[in-house]
């Protein structure tokens, strides 16, 4: 068992950010840290003074002790994709075998079974599926709204919005209206990997670059769509390219306010084009304290225990994390890649209680719900 938090925010230790004492006192008076300080921070070697910096902007920012939850399931709607990404091993090229567009009745199961369990968000993503256009998506909103009204519809990643987007021949912003309209209520922040166009031309030649990606999510944020923002670190990333994705993020959040919250996961090599080998736990903790520092208008930050596994996802909770992310009745695409963790609710409320926490439900605008 963890050691147990005080239920209000901790004070300041000195004792525990040595070597780094200029930048925890700025932390500590409320201040912004720079660019050169989060650098420092991923230089700096004692991990654990990190951490214990990172809780401390957690408490300032959750006093009460609560992490929270939410009852999700994932559904990936095609694995049908032309792009080609080089740490993907989930995708199907057009015309592959294996490559599949479910039906709208096996969606619908598949969102019957949420509901009695439960659930109030699903997370739809998929391929860039040139055979889906705009109307496929209307349509399928529409329906999901029609027969689960109560379900949040927290669906298509920027890639795939760009993607609809460029084969229908209309603005980003009609895209979106468009979708809004048909019921699309959120956006998942997956696929902007490293918010650098050095790694992303290396890792996914054919995706969009790291301005589009922003550009879809300040257009989003306009029409009132609220997104998440996430990282995938660990390929061929540099620490001064995770700095820049943190920085691009920070900026777009305080023109838009429209990120809910941040994730972070290290990239799954196994069995990708691109090989190589995984990042360990403490990369991880390390990175998502950092970015719980450096991203000070975020005001959530969520562990990844899908690809850390439960205990690392218990740990990080200590290194800023406030929230546990989603229940995993479903996750196709890391598992791909030999990621299979996985655990259920009560398990999941046992690692939070034993972390010193109370657990809580949520929805996908991180509203408590019984």
């Amino acid at each position: 068992m963890l050691v147990s938090q005080s239920q209000t925010s901790p004070l300041p230790n000195p004792a525990l950010t040595s070597g780094i004492d200029d930048i925890a006192e700025r932390v500590y008076c409320g201040e912004r840290i720079t660019e050169s300080d989060a650098a420092r921070l991923f230089s700096h070697q004692n991990i654990v003074e990190v951490g214990a910096l990172a809780d401390y902007v957690r408490w300032k920012k959750h006093p009460e002790p609560i992490v929270t939850y939410v009852i999700s399931r994932n559904v990936n709607y095609t694995n049908v994709c032309w792009v080609r990404c080089g740490f993907c091993n989930f995708y199907r090229v057009p015309g592959d075998e294996g490559g599949y567009v479910l039906p709208k009745e096996t969606i619908f199961q598949k969102l019957q079974e949420l509901s009695d369990a439960g659930g109030v968000e699903v997370l739809m993503q998929g391929g860039l599926n040139p055979k889906l256009k705009l109307e496929w998506y209307e349509d399928l909103l529409r329906d999901m709204r029609e027969r689960f009204p109560h379900i949040i519809r927290h669906a298509f990643s920027p890639a795939e919005l760009i993607y609809i987007k460029k084969i229908s021949r209309l603005s980003m912003e009609e895209t979106l209206q468009r979708l809004k309209a048909a019921g699309l209520q959120s956006i998942p922040g997956g696929g902007a990997e490293i918010l650098d166009d050095r790694v992303r031309s290396f890792i996914s030649p054919h995706k969009d670059t790291a301005d589009e990606w922003i550009d879809c999510m300040r257009v989003a944020h306009k029409v009132g769509l609220p997104s998440t923002a996430t990282m995938m670190y660990g390929s061929i990333d540099t620490i001064d390219d995770r700095v820049e994705h943190f920085r691009r993020l920070r900026e777009l959040q305080d023109e838009t306010g429209g990120f809910t919250a941040f994730a972070a996961w290290n990239y799954q090599p196994d069995g990708t084009q691109l090989g190589g080998s995984r990042a360990p736990a403490i990369d991880y903790l390390r990175t998502i304290a950092i970015a719980r520092i450096y991203l000070d208008n975020f005001d959530n930050v969520q562990a990844s225990w899908v690809t850390q596994g439960p205990r690392i996802g218990q740990v990080s909770l200590r290194y800023g994390v406030n929230d546990f992310g989603q229940t995993m009745m479903e996750e196709n695409v890391v598992s791909a890649a030999g990621c299979v963790f996985a655990v259920p609710i009560e398990e999941m409320e046992r690692l939070i209680v034993d972390a010193g926490f109370t657990p809580r439900r949520r929805n996908t605008r991180y509203e408590l719900v019984s």
